[in-house]
């Protein structure tokens, strides 16, 4: 697609969050006419915005989707809409062509991307790699969840600048166009509300790789199976990491340092003891992103200085502040149970509360259930509805209720902090780690962590 295609066309924008406010803005530059639809009701979003649209003479339509989509030349989705869902599937029924985002972004931009997917640690390796190229000199923008939307800095890309995108699942599904360098990490069940299956998710993710040419890279985690099996999916270079094994190609850990390993030049990077961010499974990270920003053309000093400076991102294993000698940390960003897991063994023996539960999207919680049983987690404060699924899943791995956890079942962040406050000891961590969604009690994340800091700080 090219600018001027959308030039006085009809245009549909399916979705009134970030995104689609990026998509109306765009659209207006260039001259289309815009029809905003938001199945949710008005008075959820600003009154103001609306107004600013409005002004423009963008039109809106809240609470449904209109029966007939044949007025319009395209439809552009929001990430949030499965371009399998129902709605998209009657679109093209009707014959109208169906874009997002990030597709018009692929086609219209004049440089390389770095394309980052997975589940859990796209947007910390993102983050890293966008750090890693800035603080090499390298005029580099940073896109996706983590970032701003792309389409908003298109106009400033130059031929020579690069883009480091973080790429859903949503945001790949009918991609047609790969990125130059493409990383796949770690990859596990997760919305499994939006795909019909796992096969179908991970399936989802490989477009990162399928469209790749014999000059492009793909950098693969050879510690999963979903990751190191999708080789097979692309024509780019291969490269691997790994915190467990060396590799062939590509960055890895061994005897406690970061080795680099390209072409017959193996080089030692740092100790993993300079390595400021917390938690051994984000050496994973880490070592993706030293492969993707050298590949790049970031030079070494930068990189181990943005690895020796980084604390990590907001709402994941941050902490808040420390009441009575007990220290609050907030994962909020932590939305499926591996990544719970990941938490509590990242800050060590002394978590001895945990909150966590959210928004049930059919995820399986018998592994965290297990690890719990076998863990020195003493309080469980849990969110509905996933928050019963976890105590059951412990209940089955931990038969005598003699042992188990005390359990605190809670409505609000207030209630949740309030148990916590009260019920551990001093020396110890309580750990907000939902390994859920939060769309039951919260807007997003983001809203979690923040009620949860908000609480904590007001703790006297």
């Amino acid at each position: 697609m090219k600018k001027e295609d959308l030039k006085n066309k009809n245009v549909a924008v399916l979705g009134f969050g970030v995104e689609g406010e990026s998509i109306a803005r765009f659209l207006l530059e260039n001259g289309s006419r815009i029809f905003i639809i938001d199945v949710r009701r008005e008075d959820k979003f600003d009154p103001s915005k609306i107004a600013e649209f409005k002004k423009q003479n963008v039109e809106f339509q809240f609470d449904s989707y209109p029966e007939d989509f044949l007025k319009f030349d395209i439809v552009l989705r929001s990430p949030g809409i499965s371009s399998m869902s129902a709605v998209i599937e009657r679109i093209k029924k009707q014959g109208v062509e169906v874009s997002s985002s990030t597709k018009i972004f692929f086609d219209l931009c004049p440089c390389k991307i770095i394309g980052v997917t997975g589940t859990k640690g796209k947007s910390t390796t993102a983050t890293l790699i966008y750090e890693m190229l800035k603080s090499g000199g390298i005029d580099a923008y940073l896109g996706g969840n983590v970032g701003k939307p792309p389409l908003d800095f298109l106009n400033d890309l130059k031929i020579d600048s690069k883009v480091v995108l973080e790429l859903s699942s949503f945001q790949l599904q009918d991609l047609s166009k790969s990125p130059q360098i493409a990383v796949f990490l770690m990859t596990t069940s997760e919305h499994l509300d939006y795909h019909r299956d796992i096969t179908e998710y991970i399936d989802a993710k490989r477009n990162i790789l399928r469209y790749q040419g014999p000059d492009d890279f793909a950098i693969l985690n050879k510690d999963y199976p979903a990751s190191n099996e999708s080789d097979v999916h692309t024509e780019g270079q291969l490269y691997f990491v790994s915190r467990k094994q060396q590799v062939e190609q590509g960055c890895f850990v061994r005897d406690d340092h970061i080795w680099l390993k390209i072409g017959v030049r193996e080089e030692q990077i740092m100790p993993t003891s300079d390595v400021l961010l917390a938690g051994k499974h984000n050496l994973e990270n880490v070592c993706a992103a030293i492969l993707a920003a050298t590949i790049t053309g970031a030079q070494r000093q930068a990189i181990i200085s943005v690895l020796k400076n980084f604390r990590g991102l907001e709402h994941r294993l941050e902490f808040v502040a420390e009441h009575h000698g007990i220290k609050f940390y907030n994962d909020s960003l932590a939305t499926i149970p591996e990544a719970v897991i990941e938490g509590i063994e990242a800050l060590g023996e002394n978590v001895e509360t945990l909150i966590t539960g959210g928004y049930d999207r059919g995820l399986d919680y018998s592994e965290l259930g297990n690890y719990l049983s076998n863990s020195r987690v003493r309080n469980l404060i849990l969110f509905p509805s996933t928050g019963e699924k976890i105590w059951q899943a412990l209940c089955d791995s931990m038969p005598n209720e003699n042992t188990r956890p005390r359990k605190f079942d809670v409505n609000s962040m207030k209630e949740a902090v309030t148990a916590a406050y009260e019920h551990t000891n001093p020396g110890k961590i309580c750990l907000m780690s939902p390994g859920a969604s939060s769309f039951n009690l919260f807007k997003n994340y983001k809203e979690r962590g923040n009620q949860f800091k908000k609480e904590v700080n007001s703790l006297v």
